[in-house]
């Protein structure tokens, strides 16, 4: 929000008439405000006690309040450092409350930090609209919305001097744990401060609501599939049994229904597919859910089952006839009564030569690299080989690295023991590679894996032990590795990003899998994908004229791609029988004739989280993604192929950016 002289005149009047008639003019401030300093005049304040009696912090009752929302501390402390980070130098602070407006934690420029202590805004004070009058911490305490107050806006005269902008904090039950809050001299307001802000706290509640269900389902989603694992992801949470236990603001919004609303639903009244459809990607090794909400819109989902789940090795639809009914239980339709890899035989020699060095090593504990486009199908070729060899019957572990913030993939992967650090779990955490024992462990886009633990992978596999965080003890692992990647390891390598002793122990056997638009048996896909997903109708057929524009499209997407569009078509063309040119999108049309168009809202995003550092090695990264959008017009697909880096990595770099 912007203010303008006028602004700041028109307030500063209506606080002199305010001051002296005892009533707020009306259709002056913002509305917000208006109704704000209401509640102050009935509250009996004066706007210039403030100025004469300066509460005192409590520190008794500060290290209370802080035990007492140690988890809403835990969450909010790094991103109020990250925050800080971006606004350093500019003469302000940030601001952490409880959920009665009770000052917690702050950082902020010492000589800031300091003027705001003259009015008591630090630590050990309560900021409520009660006590400090109308306020960005109070108002949007009451308002359960984002606020921002500039400089007389404030109810009490001595609270001119600050700029502020808060927006509330709400637990995964949305229930309010607090406020997030910049201020700043009204002097030098900042036009971003509540942008900023929103996306702070966006960033610790889905921080806390990813650890909130340790069983059951937490399904992250979005309209936009390059949107999953960023700060703008929708988040739903279910039960075994499919009931939802909750769902984020980006949920609510996106669906449309109120958090209320939501908790009546389950799985099946919302979406368009079984409960089973949970399971799908962690029992067949696909990445990706597509999924059609009651209300037609179409979304893309990857779910994630809680460290205390584990999904059954085979799943029956929830949906099928229980045998106790006095029918069979009927199984799902099956994808494919193939198994293991010779499923991926459809006819391309490629594919066949790939298939053929694969099934040579099965079982001799000879490590494969899967290299290849997004979309090919790495992940899908990991699975074939885990369900064709010898640990068929154990556990099959993926963990995607580039999806893993930095912070977190240690502990992922290896593990930690009770007390390792503050928040952690309980009882521990196994870790990725312990859950794999005796199975197979996936390491899915491995070259986006920090440095310092690919020598602690390295470790684990020339000695076959593993140890957990803040654990002097070695386990033994048994385990086969596959490892994945787009990107060029030997380039990564050369570049000193990626360790060449882990290389050439991970390098057993590598296979390249093709492109789409270099295989031969697109046609055998199409009919394939046709015949065996559940959403498109059976018997439905494809128009010779959609084959010959799929043989001449590009498909920068692959597998996945073609897979999502024939889902799309297929619904489109259900009361046809057969699939036409005018049941394709038009984006896939577009991409034929090479007007591929441009994500606007992706763009618009990235835009509100750009900030002027100085040119060290982060801010020189961060430029060249920019200046790469910029030539791609904000296709972000386009900007991952042409850095050689994944999707998920460059919304990480611009969002610590």
């Amino acid at each position: 929000m912007e203010y303008s002289a006028a602004d700041v005149s028109r307030s500063e009047q209506a606080h002199e008439i305010m001051r002296s008639a005892g009533e707020v003019p009306s259709g002056v401030l913002p509305a917000l405000i208006e109704t704000s300093w209401s509640r102050c005049i009935s509250r009996g304040l004066d706007a210039d006690k403030c100025a004469k009696e300066i509460e005192r912090a409590r520190r008794d009752l500060l290290m209370t309040e802080r035990e007492r929302n140690e988890s809403l501390l835990k969450h909010a402390a790094p991103v109020m450092n990250g925050l800080y980070a971006q606004i350093a130098r500019s003469g302000s602070m940030i601001v952490l409350t409880n959920a009665s407006g009770f000052i917690i934690h702050s950082v902020g420029d010492q000589a800031f930090l300091d003027r705001a202590s003259k009015v008591a805004l630090s630590p050990g004070v309560e900021w409520s609209e009660e006590s400090k009058g109308t306020n960005a911490i109070g108002t949007a305490l009451v308002e359960k919305v984002p606020v921002s107050v500039h400089g007389s806006q404030h109810f009490f005269s001595a609270n001119h001097f600050l700029t502020c902008s808060a927006a509330p904090i709400f637990d995964p039950c949305s229930r309010m744990l607090g406020v997030l809050d910049v201020t700043g001299d009204s002097r030098n307001p900042s036009h971003h401060s509540l942008a900023l802000i929103n996306l702070a706290v966006q960033t610790i509640e889905n921080q806390m609501f990813a650890q909130a269900f340790p069983e059951g389902f937490v399904l992250n989603c979005h309209v936009q599939q390059e949107l999953i694992g960023t700060v703008f992801e929708a988040l739903l949470a279910f039960d075994h049994d499919g009931r939802v236990l909750s769902a984020n603001r980006s949920a609510c919004r996106l669906i449309g229904r109120s958090h209320a609303e939501l908790l009546t639903h389950t799985f099946t009244s919302m979406f368009d597919k079984p409960l089973s459809a949970l399971y799908d990607p962690l029992m067949r090794g696909t990445d990706m859910l597509e999924l059609r909400l009651f209300g037609g819109r179409t979304l893309f989902g990857r779910p994630k089952a809680g460290n205390q789940s584990r999904p059954p090795a085979r799943v029956i639809s929830m949906d099928a006839p229980r045998p106790e009914s006095g029918q069979p239980a009927l199984p799902r339709v099956q994808i494919s009564k193939d198994k293991g890899l010779t499923r991926l035989s459809t006819g391309d020699a490629q594919m066949d030569a790939v298939v053929e060095k694969v099934r040579r090593v099965l079982g001799r504990d000879i490590p494969v690299l899967i290299q290849g486009e997004t979309g090919t199908g790495k992940e899908l070729l990991a699975r074939a080989i885990h369900d064709e060899g010898p640990r068929r019957e154990q556990t099959f572990v993926a963990v995607n690295c580039a999806a893993i913030p930095d912070g977190l993939i240690e502990s992922e992967l290896f593990g930690y023991e009770e007390g390792a650090f503050t928040g952690a779990r309980r009882k521990g955490y196994p870790g990725r590679i312990m859950q794999a024992d005796g199975g197979t462990l996936f390491l899915d886009e491995i070259g986006d894996m920090p440095l310092a633990l690919q020598a602690r992978l390295l470790r684990v596999l020339q000695e076959r032990t593993v140890v957990p965080l803040g654990s002097g003890r070695a386990t033994p692992v048994d385990l086969s590795i596959i490892c994945a990647t787009h990107r060029k390891l030997r380039d990564l390598v050369a570049q000193g990003s990626f360790r060449a002793d882990l290389y050439y122990r991970l390098n057993g056997l590598t296979v390249m899998l093709p492109p789409l638009r270099e295989r031969s048996d697109l046609r055998a896909l199409v009919h394939r994908i046709l015949a065996t997903e559940e959403s498109i109708p059976q018997g439905l057929r494809i128009d010779d004229e959609v084959i010959s524009l799929f043989e001449r499209h590009p498909w920068p997407g692959n597998m996945r791609q073609l897979a999502n569009l024939l889902r799309t078509a297929g619904v489109m063309a259900a009361d046809d029988g057969c699939i036409h040119t005018r049941h394709l999108p038009d984006d896939f049309l577009d991409e034929l004739s090479g007007n591929a168009p441009v994500l606007r809202p992706i763009e618009s995003e990235l835009r509100t989280m750009q900030s002027h550092a100085p040119c060290d090695l982060d801010s020189l990264t961060l430029r060249a993604i920019r200046e790469s959008l910029s030539r791609n017009e904000g296709n972000v697909a386009a900007t991952a192929r042409e850095l050689g880096i994944s999707r998920t990595t460059l919304y990480r770099k611009l969002k610590e950016g």
